[in-house]
């Protein structure tokens, strides 16, 4: 006898997510309900659906009630789950990925719903976030896109928001994404040759980045920003504009009086000796001065 056949067939899948959508924050036949943000607004969900899609939700759900007879994997009836650190809007479009493998999104959530993406382990919607993020970035944004970026290693958009910090830095060093970056991230961007400002102007967005940086963790300028100062091209200053720099810097103390001493010996050389041969390197933008010359390591 001749073996039947069989064959798993394919309905068509945008019905099947139309169906699952209506069922989004849906009372009805619901059987967990959160209370989520500052604004305590009902989320109404269905557990087997978040249980199935996402081992976060499986591992809540799993728990049970402290002292339960019940066997593991029994559910008990409960009150809302309290969920106070997320905007409601970003909660629900989690939920709308996990039930219909998509999300809407807008600049205002989208870096808060990659977050919940890394929280919740949804790798899948980390990548739609990315995407998403990449193609609408802004210069107000972009600097906390790149935080972001750095805190959940997302290399690839890493890279596309320092390119895009290259192509319109002096536009950026104004915002305030620019002041709210951390030390370690600042001298990340410090590091690069191509970006597309004078190192004058670059030194001023520092020292006012070290400013609020200090009023907002209530310690001294020079140690707030002791790491991103390591990364400014002293050494490209005319000698007028580090004379006015090295007045300048008596105020705060910025930057060591080492790292000005180091500059001014650079002068006095006429080469680069004695520096670190990044910090004789003109970035894209550095306006020439006649010393520069001087601290090309090719020139004879």
């Amino acid at each position: 006898m001749a073996e039947p056949c069989s064959a798993r067939l394919q309905g068509e899948a945008a019905a099947f997510t139309a169906a699952l959508r209506t069922l989004v924050n849906n009372p009805q036949f619901s059987d967990v309900t959160f209370v989520v943000g500052q604004e305590q607004q009902k989320v109404f969900a269905h557990r087997c659906v978040l249980a199935c899609r996402c081992q976060a939700f499986r591992g809540m759900f799993s728990q049970g009630s402290v002292g339960s007879e019940d066997p593991p994997g029994s559910i008990p009836p409960q009150g809302p789950i309290i969920l106070g650190n997320v905007q409601p809007e970003v909660f629900l479009a989690v939920i709308e990925f996990l039930y219909t493998n998509s999300v809407t999104l807008n600049s205002h959530i989208a870096l808060e719903v990659l977050t919940s993406s890394v929280e919740y382990g949804l790798q899948d919607l980390c990548k739609l976030c990315v995407k998403f993020i990449k193609d609408t970035l802004s210069v107000e944004q972009v600097c906390e896109a790149l935080q972001a970026a750095v805190t959940y290693g997302q290399a690839d958009l890493q890279q596309h928001c320092l390119a895009f910090i290259e192509g319109c830095t002096a536009a950026v060093v104004r915002t305030q994404g620019f002041h709210e970056l951390s030390d370690a991230v600042l001298a990340q961007v410090l590091r690069s040759d191509r970006l597309a400002v004078d190192e004058l102007d670059l030194v001023q967005a520092v020292r006012e980045w070290a400013h609020v940086s200090s009023a907002v963790l209530e310690r001294p300028v020079p140690e707030v920003a002791a790491l991103p100062v390591q990364e400014l091209r002293l050494p490209l200053l005319a000698p007028s504009e580090l004379a006015t720099l090295e007045s300048h810097n008596q105020r705060d103390l910025l930057i060591p009086v080492e790292s000005i001493a180091a500059a001014w010996r650079a002068h006095a050389l006429k080469k680069g000796s004695g520096v670190p041969s990044r910090l004789c390197r003109p970035r894209r933008g550095t306006r020439p001065r006649d010393h520069h010359r001087h601290l090309d390591p090719h020139t004879k």
